[in-house]
């Protein structure tokens, strides 16, 4: 007898070849037949069925209400917006707050154009003590100041440093003398550069004298800011403002006094000559500068072996400003007491013993 074909599991054929009554579609109509609607399920099969329900509630009730804070914290990580982008998201951003500094100094360092090497020593110097991480509670400028160029080379090689730094003064009327009328030079011009924005001192200042920054900030802002004459008291023996004068080492006036010298007859009229000495005569001849302040011993020479004077001392934990570092010697000798390469970090690039 030849063998029947194999059957097919899925398919079964009655009458006229239509699906038998135990196809999984009909088996499904005979349940719900049987017990008057949808089969009952199984617990994993309710499972099956919640989990989605339940995830559509979390992003509903949870998810959702996040997208905005999401935003917002996407925008504040985004670089600034620009156009009239910026101009409406503006206002949902805090405004960033800057503290504003106690007072405005500037710092002009009385040099000549050809102490190019100099100038560099300070604005490493300085630049160091200036940058942000300082956090200084004043604002400070330094800038170096000499008379007109009158060689070739300076010609060149000044106006590179105007272009690389910004920070150079060059004095016109004046010859390149420090008694010959260049203090009354530049605090005149001073008062008329920066008429517009005016600083609350400004301290004149010899390229051989190093200023620790941060402790001139917190000496000069405890001072008032009007009729105020600061610095180290002469003679070398007094600690008496108001015998003398102020040593032309540094010595800061504030923006009043800097303005009354530049429209003073009696600045203008004894404006050559020892010229610490002459700030201290104008201001006593002009009944000014009554809020004096001495800073020594803080302010001081570099002491020599054998020493010269009582203006003279070692370093101090203390010392505002030191006088006198007329070699690279006796920079790197105070930069070293003073721990200013401490954020040196090791290096493949170099070694230093």
């Amino acid at each position: 007898m030849p063998s029947s074909p194999p059957r097919n599991p899925l398919k079964s054929t009655g009458n006229n070849g239509k699906l038998g009554d135990h196809h999984p579609v009909n088996s499904l109509h005979a349940a719900m037949k049987r017990h008057g609607g949808f089969p009952r399920l199984s617990a994993s099969s309710k499972a099956l069925v919640l989990l989605p329900l339940v995830l559509l509630a979390f992003i509903f009730f949870f998810v959702y209400p996040k997208e905005f804070e999401l935003q917002a914290m996407m925008s504040a990580c985004a670089p600034p917006a620009t156009g009239a982008y910026a101009a409406s998201s503006s206002r949902l951003a805090e405004p960033a707050v800057v503290r504003k500094p106690d007072f405005r100094l500037l710092i002009g360092v009385l040099t000549r154009a050809d102490l190019y090497e100099r100038r560099h020593l300070l604005r490493m110097v300085y630049g160091l003590q200036l940058a942000p991480g300082n956090n200084l509670t004043a604002h400070v400028d330094v800038r170096f100041v000499f008379c007109r160029l009158y060689k070739d080379d300076q010609r060149v090689l000044v106006p590179l440093e105007i272009l690389a730094h910004g920070d150079v003064i060059i004095l016109d009327g004046c010859e390149e003398n420090l008694n010959g009328g260049k203090t009354y030079t530049f605090l005149s011009t001073v008062a008329a550069l920066y008429a517009d924005e005016p600083y609350d001192y400004v301290m004149k200042a010899d390229d051989d004298i190093f200023f620790r920054l941060p402790q001139l900030v917190d000496s000069l802002g405890a001072m008032p800011r009007e009729d105020m004459y600061y610095g180290a008291t002469i003679p070398c023996d007094s600690m008496d403002p108001f015998r003398e004068y102020m040593a032309g080492m540094g010595y800061a006036l504030s923006w009043d006094l800097v303005e009354w010298i530049a429209t003073s007859e009696v600045a203008r009229n004894h404006s050559v000559g020892t010229e610490d000495m002459l700030t201290g005569l104008w201001l006593r001849i002009g009944g000014k500068g009554k809020n004096r302040f001495n800073a020594k011993p803080a302010i001081h020479d570099y002491r020599n072996p054998v020493p010269v004077d009582q203006c003279e001392h070692e370093f101090m934990p203390s010392t505002i400003g030191v006088h006198r570092l007329k070699s690279n010697p006796r920079w790197a000798e105070a930069l070293k007491y003073f721990n200013f390469t401490a954020g040196l970090q090791p290096s493949k690039f170099y070694k230093i013993d």
